[in-house]
């Protein structure tokens, strides 16, 4: 034994050492990292404000899910996206702030809507920017779209351009709306789970898949309901910019593969014969037309052309000189609604009624904007927030929601105490209503593992919401009489903000969620309409004058999430630098399962109302 302690001792050493190095060549790689990220940063700043120049082109080149707000990014977050794992995000708000600049700007000839790498946006946010295409064409300047493929949001947008240009080979893809998911009863009681599901109203379809293997009569005409609103809207903007018919463009749609197949298989002539492009265009095809709208840049050797951030970024502080004097102050509720402090880009209770208290204690803030894009979230978290707007209003300062996406569920809660509220017609709203639920993993643990939980307490309350113990039949009762109040809670909101009595409420409430334009017809939204109209409205209320200021009040980004979001943003060198070439998302059916699982799992974990009590919907379209 003696004779292997040296030997013992070696490794040890060799494993110390081994151990030391490694970790010394982790501390380079990220004071690597970080040296990158002060770098550039003192770059952008040597560099100052990109110039515009004479003549160019305005390229719009759209990355990711367009949102509200933009979402604060961890290193983590970077890291994961370098791989895939986190979506690329295109604020609304600048392309609409890029486009009505540009509209009359005279250095900006022409406009080029590059869609290529656009995912997700949703009809009602992409009408608002819909609208300020609109407003930029009648500058008369030429807009161009390419793509090499279009999918059924791009093309929304591309559909309005004076071209459109595709890849030979690309394909026009217009599928509708859908909305499947996962249902696991069946999995939960082979298992051996129990999953306690506490609700009211018969359409709050959000915790069906707790409780069933599949949509409910009423989840399923609430669903067709809405969604069938926003598709009619979705293919009258489409025909009209295309100068056909709704119904020619259904047909299309509807036998679209007996069409492909009538083309050999060719989709881009196919596209091209049906009037959906204008031209099938290579590359290079395109960078010439972009060169005879636009003039050549040589040291380029392309188009003379500008993208949107860095135009934004000319613009510096002008963007934001809109007006002087009195403000409307513009908050943006934008994602789940959870309980306390929540990063940029997402809806906090603590930190969203935070910002709203800071708009009502600026004196030059004399109407306040909400902009709600939320399927709901903690009914704690939306009371607070629903409590700060209250506090403003006492204060004799008008305040008008402005309803993105989807403002359902908690969404609506917090715009009730509002003077106004304005909704785009695809807007997905309403889901009034409660749920809660407490799985138990008692019988699974015996079942599965032969773990038996047992114990004593001093009262029944003692140890009843462990989930490996069954629910007492009596703190079941008490959950739902809480569940019961807190609806009753949500109907009286509703009712006294609306000027309605609360049995009227109930008949459109249950959880069942509207479109816009249908909560306007039942008195659920006052106007119809996009963000400038409401802001617009606001300001009349506020009686302030034409020149009014708008100010975006946002939650300050710290250090680390600046020197990341400016690192990150325009070019994602970090990521292509961390990213393998030939990564490719995992497409398997395993891998759907896993990410739907993952999906749910995050949403449920990061669920903290302090009484287990939500208002939300889980009614976004993808």
């Amino acid at each position: 034994m003696d004779s292997e302690s040296p030997s013992r001792s070696r490794v040890l050493r060799m494993a110390t050492s081994l151990y030391q190095g490694a970790e010394t060549v982790i501390r380079f790689a990220l004071t690597f990292v970080l040296l990158g990220l002060l770098a550039a940063l003192a770059l952008a700043v040597w560099r100052g404000r990109p110039r515009v120049p004479s003549g160019a082109a305005l390229v719009l080149d759209i990355k990711g899910d367009i949102v509200e707000e933009l979402s604060a990014r961890s290193a983590r977050d970077v890291l994961r996206g370098a791989g895939g794992g986190t979506r690329q995000e295109t604020s609304a708000r600048d392309l609409i702030d890029a486009l009505n600049a540009a509209r009359d700007d005279r250095r900006i000839k022409a406009l080029l809507l590059s869609l290529d790498d656009m995912d997700g946006a949703g009809v009602a946010r992409l009408q608002d920017i819909r609208t300020a295409l609109v407003n930029f064409k009648k500058s008369g300047k030429k807009v161009v779209a390419y793509a090499d493929s279009y999918t059924q949001y791009p093309y929304y947008l591309a559909s309005l351009a004076d071209e459109i240009h595709m890849h030979p080979q690309g394909i026009v893809l217009i599928e509708g709306l859908a909305r499947y998911r996962m249902y696991y009863r069946e999995a939960i009681d082979k298992l051996g789970l129990e999953w306690h599901v506490f609700r009211v109203g018969e359409y709050k379809s959000a915790v069906e898949p707790f409780l069933l293997d599949g949509m409910s009569p009423e989840a399923r005409e609430a669903d067709l309901d809405w969604m069938g609103d926003i598709w009619r809207s979705y293919l009258a903007d489409v025909a009209a910019a295309r100068k056909k018919t709704p119904e020619e463009l259904t047909a299309l749609i509807e036998n679209y593969v007996g069409r492909l197949e009538e083309s050999g298989g060719d989709g881009g002539r196919l596209a091209l014969k049906e009037k959906l492009v204008d031209k099938l265009s290579q590359r290079d095809e395109l960078r010439k037309r972009m060169i005879e709208l636009s003039g050549e840049d040589k040291k380029r050797k392309s188009f003379n052309r500008i993208g949107f951030r860095e135009y934004l970024s000319a613009l510096g502080d002008d963007r934001k000189k809109k007006g002087k004097g009195d403000a409307v102050a513009v908050i943006v509720a934008k994602g789940e609604i959870l309980g306390g402090s929540q990063p940029a880009g997402t809806i906090g209770g603590d930190s969203t009624a935070a910002l709203i208290r800071k708009a009502r204690e600026n004196e030059d803030v004399k109407a306040i904007v909400l902009r709600v894009d939320s399927p709901g979230g903690s009914a704690f978290a939306s009371e607070v927030i629903r409590r700060e707007l209250e506090l403003v209003r006492n204060e004799k300062k008008p305040v008008v929601v402005s309803m993105g996406g989807v403002a359902a569920s908690g969404g609506y809660w917090i715009s009730t105490s509002s003077d106004e509220i304005w909704a785009n017609p695809n807007t997905i709203t309403g889901s009034i209503g409660i749920f809660g639920m407490f799985p138990n993993f008692g019988k699974a643990l015996a079942k599965h593992l032969g773990i038996h939980v047992d114990g004593v307490g001093t009262t029944p309350l003692a140890g009843a919401f462990r989930p490996d113990r069954p629910l007492d039949a009596r703190v079941a009762e008490g959950i739902q009489a809480t569940i019961n109040r807190g609806y009753e809670e949500f109907l009286e909101r509703v009712a006294a903000a609306r000027k309605m009595k609360k049995e009227d409420v109930d008949r459109i409430a249950r959880g069942r969620v509207w479109s816009g334009a249908d909560a306007h017809k039942i008195g659920l939204v006052d106007k119809l309409g996009g963000l400038e109209e409401a802001i617009a409205s606001a300001a009349r209320k506020a009686k302030l004058p034409g020149d009014h200021r708008v100010l975006y009040i946002q939650k300050d980004l710290s250090l680390k999430e600046k020197l990341l979001g400016s690192f990150t943003s325009r070019d994602g060198f970090l990521a292509r630098l961390l990213a393998e070439e030939d990564g490719r998302p995992d497409s398997s059916v395993l891998r759907v399962i896993e990410q739907n699982l993952e999906e749910e799992a995050g949403r449920l974990a990061s669920w903290n109302d302090p009484r287990g009590m939500y208002a939300h919907c889980l009614c976004e379209v993808p």
